[in-house]
C-alpha cells in the first residue's frame, strides 16, 4: 500500500508540475488590438512603368497575439475597408473602387489571417497567412520586422509594434483592367508592394 501511495503521489505531482507550466507558457502569449491611429496600410504600384503611385487605406481593425517567448505561438488577424482607399486622387480612388479593381459593393473587406509564423534572424519573422481581396483567397507571406515594446506609455498602456512588407499580383486577385500604350508598356503595373506598419495596445 505505501509504495501505492507513493506512486499515486509522484503522478499527482508530475501532473501539478505539467499544469503549472502549461499555465506560466500560456501567460506569456499576450493579446494586442491595433491602434489604427498609430499604424498605417500602404502600398505602392507602378504607373505608366516610369513611377510610382503609393496609396493607403484608411480604415481598418484586428487584433494580434504575440508570444514573446515563442514567435510559432503568436497570429495576427485584420480586417480593411476597400471604399476607404486613399491616393490623394479623387478620380483614381473612386476608379480603383469600381468592379474595374476592388468593386467595393461587392466586396467591402480586405482580410488577411495567419496560418503560421515563423522566427528569422534577430527581430525578424515571417507571417504566412491567407489575404483575400476582390473575394479571392491566395497564401502569402510577409516579412516582418519586430520594432519594439513599450510597457507603459504615458496613459498606462502596454504597446508592441511591427512593419511587414509582401508583394503581390493584381491579376491574382482577378484585378486584371488596363490600358497598353501607344509606345508599349502598360498603364498600371501588375506588381503592388504592401506595407504593414503595425502598433497595438495590449488587451486586459
Amino acid at each position: 500500500m505505501k509504495v501505492l501511495r507513493n506512486y499515486i503521489a509522484l503522478v499527482l505531482l508530475a501532473f501539478t508540475l505539467f499544469f503549472a507550466g502549461f499555465s506560466q507558457s500560456q501567460a506569456e502569449v499576450a493579446e494586442y488590438v491595433i491602434d489604427a491611429g498609430h499604424s498605417q496600410v500602404i502600398f505602392k504600384v507602378k504607373h505608366l512603368a516610369i513611377s510610382t503611385v503609393t496609396g493607403r487605406f484608411d480604415t481598418f481593425e484586428g487584433t494580434y497575439k504575440l508570444d514573446s517567448e515563442d514567435i510559432s505561438n503568436s497570429s495576427v488577424e485584420t480586417v480593411i475597408k476597400a471604399a476607404s482607399i486613399n491616393t490623394n486622387e479623387t478620380d483614381r480612388d473612386d476608379h480603383l473602387r469600381s468592379n474595374d479593381f476592388l468593386d467595393v459593393e461587392k466586396y467591402p473587406n480586405i482580410t488577411f489571417k495567419s496560418k503560421s509564423i515563423k522566427k528569422g534572424k534577430g527581430n525578424e519573422f515571417q507571417i504566412v497567412g491567407d489575404l483575400t481581396i476582390h473575394g479571392v483567397t491566395k497564401e502569402v507571406t510577409l516579412d516582418a520586422t519586430f520594432e519594439g515594446h513599450v510597457a507603459s506609455d504615458p496613459w498606462g498602456k502596454e504597446r508592441t509594434a511591427f512593419i511587414a512588407d509582401t508583394k503581390i499580383s493584381r491579376k491574382d486577385y482577378g484585378m486584371t483592367w488596363n490600358k497598353v500604350l501607344e509606345a508599349g508598356g502598360l498603364v498600371v503595373g501588375d506588381e503592388i508592394k504592401i506595407t504593414l506598419e503595425v502598433e497595438g495596445i495590449r488587451k486586459k
